[in-house]
């Protein structure tokens, strides 16, 4: 079975507003069989940051932290190219412990009609499902709390029915995400190593597709994806191109129809609101 953590980066709230330009989500993949070595392989490497920075071993490392030198850091006050490295090192010790990872962005600057934060987590289930298909494995999801309903309400739906494009081939394949095991399971940031790296996987990814300002290039510049070197999933993409392990969709849908429901923009599918709860 595959471990998939999950963190998003961004809000999906429209940017005329104030809004993020993009709402992306990350994810890392551990096989449940060496989940054991690779968190005490995560707490060696923790341990490592404290000697050599001071960072408390326990304490919650995510992109806005390092970024902005807040949250736990804040009393260390380091220098930019500290949290710099301290950021490029995750990813990098992924690579070394086993860990996978990928990340779907939505380009909120080309989509309408479409909640963002709806159509990234149908994308990453979308990848989720044909890793499940092809490497024949049973998948549990487990991320951030926060838009918990609307998590479980989409992995719900993919029971039923979710449809996966080029990523794998041409056309459109409809399948059951068969291989997900129970609902998605809600998990505070602040109490998983393994979640804190995908919301880094998710900023690194972002970055990508928007190049960081003045006050951001020298912690994160735009190709800081490349320290995951070999950790990258990249059979999510690896047909339809692009960075290798990032996914980005730019969809303009139609406007809502009369009655309501829900837009499928991947399949370009209205679907009933009578939904399961």
């Amino acid at each position: 079975m595959l471990l998939a953590y999950a963190d998003e980066s961004g809000d999906s709230g429209p940017i005329e507003r104030g809004g993020s330009l993009t709402y992306a989500v990350g994810c890392v993949l551990v096989p449940d069989s060496l989940w054991p070595g690779i968190f005490d392989g995560l707490i060696a490497f923790r341990r490592r940051l404290h000697t050599r920075f001071g960072i408390p071993v326990r304490a919650e490392i995510k992109a806005t932290y390092l970024v902005g030198g807040s949250g736990p850091l804040r009393p260390l006050k380091l220098a930019p190219a500290e949290r710099g490295l301290i950021f490029r090192a995750h990813l990098g010790v992924m690579s070394e412990l086993g860990i996978r990872g990928f990340a779907v962005i939505v380009d909120k600057r080309d989509t309408e009609w479409v909640a963002p934060d709806a159509l990234a987590w149908e994308m990453l289930l979308e990848r989720l499902e044909r890793t499940s298909h092809y490497e024949k494995t049973s998948i549990m999801l487990t991320h951030d709390n926060g838009d918990n309903l609307l998590v479980r309400k989409t992995a719900r739906k993919a029971r039923r029915r979710i449809t996966a494009g080029s990523a794998y081939g041409t056309g459109q394949i409809k399948q059951a995400a068969k291989l997900l095991i129970d609902d998605p399971i809600p998990r505070d940031s602040s109490q998983s190593y393994m979640v804190q790296l995908a919301d880094l996987t998710a900023y690194a990814a972002f970055r990508t597709l928007i190049p960081p300002g003045q006050s951001v290039v020298g912690i994160v510049p735009q190709h800081t994806w490349a320290n995951l070197g070999s950790a990258v999933h990249t059979k999510v993409n690896f047909i339809s191109g692009g960075t290798p392990g990032i996914v980005v969709r730019k969809v303009k849908g139609p406007p809502p129809q009369a009655g309501g429901g829900e837009y499928l923009p991947h399949s370009k599918e209205w679907i009933s609101p009578q939904l399961e709860p």
